[in-house]
């Protein structure tokens, strides 16, 4: 007789972040009975001051303490500033986008895009990369992606390209924006927020971070497209090509045809001057120039005209002195903008933004999490001592190769806790600090921190969005590391090069 019980062996499953994160809070909290309390000194600023530390009290942390400490993660307590206003942000991001979408503006522009470009779809390579970069670069556009692969693929492969071009269009020019972000508020506004400073510093360097890495990338695919469109032999995926020209045959019905409506089109511009502003409320312009006041004079005389300064209201935050307050009513006054011009009906506006907000729950709850590794390191008394660690060891280590390290470090760090919105909040308060012993500037160690991340989350077999954009194009695995190793190196050394340039600079 057969056995029909036999047990299946379980493949592992990696656990989630939230798994991770708090495995994190128990082992700090352990630690927190091991290594030695002390602290530092600061400045006014609350800065710490190096060559400070001193032995204090200890204060190991319990039980109560490890479950607490998202909670105060989220709400902050004396000692660690809370991740409310980052999460609320990240919500509220969530349901303007969930606004957007709902007019279907985002995905009948990349539509119209790719009908306009009927017969010159290789110049579509470069000029899609640079779209999703944006999106990624700007609001860490990734899962959003996963709409569009269906209408790339059939259109890339009908033309004599292969469906990896489709998905590196998407996913490369997506994910290397997230490498190289700028005002990304899920990397560069967490890892910002953890070391008190603005999302806007740093932020003329990652532009060129950013050109840098989308530059290599076009070069890389467009070439690679070249390559298949004169010899099909010399894709990675030749093996499947007739069934691909069988299962993506071009459907010229799922090409919006009639193009974008205004009501859309105002909807797209909108949502492209929303970013715009929050750059020029991020940018530190003051701090840049100290004669570039312009923004500053302006606020003030808005404020003081009679009648239209109390309408607009009192508390007007100039252009360079904004910071997550200011942003998240950016965004919360645009989706209801979004709402007025596309004539949305109250119940469907209410019903996208709150899905929209659903959809981002996850890693405003994260960011709280991992907060509360720093929670328990502070209250335990114990982050001034590793601190302290890392001012001795690095006393002898330059500033380039502290960031290179830095770099490096976060690269493994970013399998192990694939958000990066967690990732930030877990690791920031820790590295950031040590930077300044080694004499690097916070923003650049934000920018090593997110590059890493970024880099990773091109290829990590971790990520739903790769393997949902490779499920779709019905790709391995393998076939996309192979197409992405040369890609992967250069990326690796243009960015280490330009983070060790960044701190002579």
């Amino acid at each position: 007789m057969q056995n029909d019980t036999k047990k299946t062996k379980k493949k592992f499953q990696m656990p989630s972040a939230y798994t991770i994160l708090f495995l994190i809070i128990i082992f700090v909290a352990l630690l927190s009975w091991i290594i030695p309390a002390g602290s530092y000194s600061t400045d006014k600023a609350g800065n710490i001051i190096a060559n400070t530390y001193r032995s204090v009290a200890s204060n190991p942390q319990g039980i109560l303490d490890v479950f607490s400490a998202p909670i105060y993660g989220m709400i902050g307590n004396d000692k660690t500033d809370g991740a409310i206003s980052i999460s609320l942000f990240i919500l509220v991001i969530g349901g303007f986008l969930g606004v957007v979408n709902q007019t279907r503006a985002l995905d009948d522009g990349i539509a119209s895009i790719v009908t306009r470009f009927k017969g010159r779809e290789k110049l579509l390579i470069p000029i899609l990369m640079i779209l999703f970069a944006i999106g990624g670069s700007t609001y860490g556009m990734a899962e959003e992606t996963i709409a569009f692969y269906p209408l790339l693929i059939p259109v890339m492969i009908s033309v004599g390209f292969d469906s990896l071009v489709a998905v590196a269009i998407a996913l490369v020019g997506s994910q290397v924006g997230c490498l190289a972000s700028t005002v990304n508020p899920f990397a560069t506004g967490v890892a910002s927020q953890s070391l008190n400073i603005s999302p806007g510093d740093g932020l003329l360097s990652r532009i060129v971070l950013l050109v840098i890495s989308v530059g290599i990338s076009i070069i890389y695919v467009y070439h690679y497209a070249s390559q298949v469109e004169k010899d099909p032999k010399r894709s990675y995926v030749y093996n499947q090509r007739e069934d691909d020209l069988k299962r993506f045959a071009l459907d010229t019905k799922n090409v919006d045809q009639e193009g974008m409506t205004g009501r859309q089109k105002t909807v797209l511009t909108i949502f492209g001057l929303t970013f715009f502003i929050m750059i020029l409320g991020l940018v530190p312009w003051d701090s840049i120039n100290p004669k570039w006041t312009f923004f500053n004079n302006f606020a003030k005389w808005l404020q003081n005209l009679p009648v239209i300064g109390d309408i607009i209201g009192s508390n007007i935050v100039p252009f360079g002195s904004w910071y997550f307050t200011e942003i998240t009513t950016l965004f919360l006054m645009a989706a209801v903008l979004v709402m007025f011009i596309f004539k949305m009906k109250e119940a469907t506006f209410i019903e996208s933004f709150m899905n929209g907000m659903s959809d981002f729950l996850g890693v405003a709850i994260i960011v709280a999490v991992a907060r509360g590794i720093q929670v328990v390191m502070n209250d335990g008394n114990i982050t001034a001592t590793v601190l302290h660690w890392g001012e001795t060891g690095l006393s002898n280590l330059g500033s380039a190769l502290f960031i290179i390290v830095t770099f490096i470090f976060y690269i493994p760090m970013s399998f192990l806790i694939p958000s990066t919105s967690g990732l930030a909040a877990a690791t920031m308060g820790i590295i950031g600090p040590m930077g300044k012993f080694a004499g690097v500037d916070p923003s650049l160690v934000v920018t090593a921190y997110q590059s890493a991340s970024g880099w990773v989350n091109l290829i990590t077999p971790t990520s739903g969005v790769v393997l949902g954009a490779l499920a779709i194009a019905h790709v391995n695995i393998t076939d996309w590391w192979k197409f992405m190793f040369k890609l992967m190196i250069y990326l690796f050394i243009s960015t280490i090069a330009f983070l060790a340039i960044m701190t002579f600079i």
